[in-house]
C-alpha cells in the first residue's frame, strides 16, 4: 500500500465494537484543516458518523485542532464536515444502521497520494461480557506467543 500516510486511528473501536465492513470516503474540508493534518495532529476517539433526510453522510466531533501559524480565519475544531460517498454506498449504509441496527464509526484518517480519506466502518456495539471475552483471548494468544502459559 504505496502512497498511504495514517494521520489518526480510532484505536478504541476495535474494543467497543465489532466491525462487519469498511469503506473509504473522502472528506470535505477547508485549508487550514488540511495543513493541521500534514502535521499529524487529530483525534478520532469520540467521532461517529449520521446519516441525514437528505441522503448525505456527516461526520461528527472529529478533532482537528487549529493551524497554529493560521489567523483569525483558522476552522472551527470539532465541527461536522461532509463526507464523500456515491448513492449506492449511502443508500447500503442508511439500510444496514435503520433495519440492522448498526453503527458507522471512523476507523482511520490518512493521506492516500496526497488526499485526505477516511475510513469508515459498519460497526454492531460489543456488549461488557464480549469485551472480557476478546480481552481473555488476546491474553491467551500472547502468552501462548512467549511461550509462558502454565497448564
Amino acid at each position: 500500500m504505496s502512497g498511504i500516510k495514517i494521520i489518526a486511528s480510532n484505536k478504541r473501536a476495535g474494543y467497543d465494537f465489532s466491525i462487519l465492513e469498511k469503506f473509504e470516503t473522502g472528506i470535505v474540508l477547508v485549508g487550514t484543516e488540511v495543513k493541521t493534518l500534514r502535521l499529524g495532529k487529530c483525534s478520532l476517539s469520540e467521532a461517529h458518523i449520521s446519516l441525514d433526510e437528505q441522503g448525505e453522510a456527516w461526520a461528527y466531533n472529529i478533532n482537528i485542532p487549529h493551524y497554529e501559524f493560521g489567523n483569525i480565519n483558522n476552522h472551527e475544531e470539532s465541527r461536522k464536515r461532509k463526507l464523500l460517498l456515491n448513492k449506492k454506498e449511502l443508500t447500503y449504509l442508511q439500510h444496514k444502521a435503520q433495519a440492522q441496527g448498526m453503527t458507522i464509526i471512523p476507523t482511520k484518517i490518512y493521506f492516500k497520494n496526497s488526499i485526505v480519506k477516511l475510513e469508515i466502518a459498519l460497526a454492531k456495539g460489543k456488549k461488557n461480557y464480549d469485551k472480557r471475552a476478546d480481552t481473555a483471548k488476546k491474553d491467551v494468544e500472547r502468552r501462548l506467543r512467549r511461550g509462558s502459559y502454565d497448564e
